[in-house]
């Protein structure tokens, strides 16, 4: 399996109204490294996975619509908490609706994405796609 993985930040404030959740219950703000790989069984005739920059637009298009934005009133959000695992697997939704029209989104096995928001905790979420 080949896999291509390209980075990018976002900002976001939110809150996380439970009581699991301590002080991040109150409004706060987070920063963001998204990884986002792509993964597929064989190469294009290009021999990569995926153009890198294509991956790149995909990405900022998706996260475009979270940066700099409160979460707590973000539509795709209400009523659901905006954690780190929810993010991930809407950022891998909402890049696998814009992968597929190109040409090597419809070959691809999966999308992987990791939320870092600091260097010693983050979260992954795996989709799976039929190719």
């Amino acid at each position: 399996m080949f896999s291509l993985t390209v980075r990018r930040h976002f900002m976001i404030a939110h809150s996380l109204p439970r009581e699991a959740f301590g002080p991040a219950q109150a409004l706060h703000g987070a920063t963001f490294v998204a990884e986002v790989s792509f993964r597929r069984h064989t190469l294009n005739d290009d021999e990569i996975v995926l153009d890198i920059g294509a991956a790149g637009t995909v990405i900022e298009e998706v996260l475009a619509g979270l940066n700099y934005r409160n979460l707590d009133e973000h539509p795709d959000f209400a009523g659901r908490l905006s954690t780190t695992e929810a993010l991930a697997q809407y950022i891998a939704q909402e890049v696998a609706g814009k992968i597929e029209n190109h040409d090597d989104g419809r070959h691809l096995q999966g999308i992987d994405v990791t939320l870092r928001e600091n260097p010693d905790a983050w979260a992954t979420y795996s989709l799976d796609l039929s190719a």
